[in-house]
């Protein structure tokens, strides 16, 4: 699979760090108690379809990203700068 790095083009997957759910990157607050935290750090979804995903161009340009790609075929649709994602 290639991911298209907004910085450096297209690349091979393997320069990149898989990071999970782009959605996930929302922290419960400091006092939301253990369950919400155990569930935060550890529960993942596994969802079959399209997902934004967030990766880090780790052999590359460091930049952090969001990919919007379908599990089920790995089509990749695009992916943008994540300080530029509005939540």
């Amino acid at each position: 699979m290639r991911l298209p790095c907004p910085i450096c083009g297209d690349r091979d997957r393997r320069e990149f760090y898989y990071m999970g759910d782009a959605v996930a990157l929302h922290r419960p607050a400091p006092d939301a108690g253990e369950d919400a935290w155990d569930d935060y750090l550890h529960l993942r979804d596994n969802p079959c379809g399209r997902t934004r995903d967030l990766w880090m161009h780790e052999a590359g340009c460091s930049a952090w990203i969001v990919v919007e790609r379908d599990t089920a075929t790995h089509e990749v649709f695009g992916a943008t700068l994540a300080r530029k994602v509005k939540r």
